[in-house]
């Protein structure tokens, strides 16, 4: 069972990061534009800082695989794989459609239902134009 996780939520739009631990949950929304790709490791830092969080093994990672722009969903998996490696941490992915609000209330849902995927995290890409 996920207790304790970081969710990563960048697809282009809505971009939000969350933190689950000791049975609380707290949220940032981050702003919309090519900069912010850019920042999200130092966004996840400041906000794991804040909140006096140090990731270990014992937070599982959670990630919006799609559908959504390709920077971004590259991106945010990029950083919750090397999230992983450093810290071995379990990494699950979701697509945009399972979850309708950034709340931790839906996120439990998806755990407790098991719809996140484990085995191969695959971004879903949309076309634009």
């Amino acid at each position: 069972m996920i207790k304790n996780f970081l969710i990563i939520s960048c697809t282009g739009k809505n971009n939000s990061i969350g933190l689950k631990s000791n049975n609380k949950f707290f949220k940032k929304k981050l702003q919309n534009n090519i900069n912010s790709n850019n920042q999200l490791v130092n966004n996840i830092i400041r906000f794991t800082n804040k909140y006096k969080v140090k990731l270990s093994n014992k937070y599982s990672l959670i990630v919006n695989m799609g559908p959504g722009s390709y920077s971004s969903v590259r991106i945010s998996l990029s950083v919750a794989k090397g999230i992983r490696i450093v810290y071995g941490s379990k990494l699950y992915g979701y697509k945009s459609d399972q979850l309708a609000q950034f709340k931790l209330e839906n996120i439990e849902i998806l755990i407790k239902n098991k719809q996140l995927k484990n085995k191969m995290v695959n971004p879903i890409y949309q076309k634009m134009g």
